[in-house]
């Protein structure tokens, strides 16, 4: 019995990680489709493309997924907290819906790693 459930339990724990990373990329689209839309590039750049002042290749190893959901949420308070001085301060996304936000953030960690 034990065994039986242990093997459920590791099936089901390896359909959940399959299907997390199938759906990663797809989350990352959407995060790169929002960034163009939002016109980011207004302000940062990736890859050369956009504002060169802004650059954001290797944000995605520079934070964390929670820091780089508040500097999309509250980029006032994260300017503070990282003495960033950068003119026109960044406008705060905290009206998108939750999953937008979740595939900005899938886009910025994308990014440099």
């Amino acid at each position: 019995m034990r065994i039986t459930t242990l093997t459920a339990f590791v099936a089901g724990s390896a359909l959940f990680v399959a299907a997390s990373a199938q759906a990663q990329p797809a989350l990352v689209a959407k995060g790169q489709a929002l960034y163009a839309s939002q016109k980011c590039t207004m302000c940062h750049a990736v890859a050369g493309k956009g504002n060169a002042k802004g650059p954001l290749d290797g944000v995605g190893a520079k934070y964390q997924a929670a820091e780089l959901r508040q500097w999309l949420t509250a980029p006032a308070e994260m300017a503070v907290k990282h003495s960033s001085t950068r003119k026109p301060a960044m406008r705060a996304f905290s009206k998108l819906p939750a999953e937008d936000l979740d595939a900005l953030v899938a886009y910025l960690q994308s990014l440099g790693k």
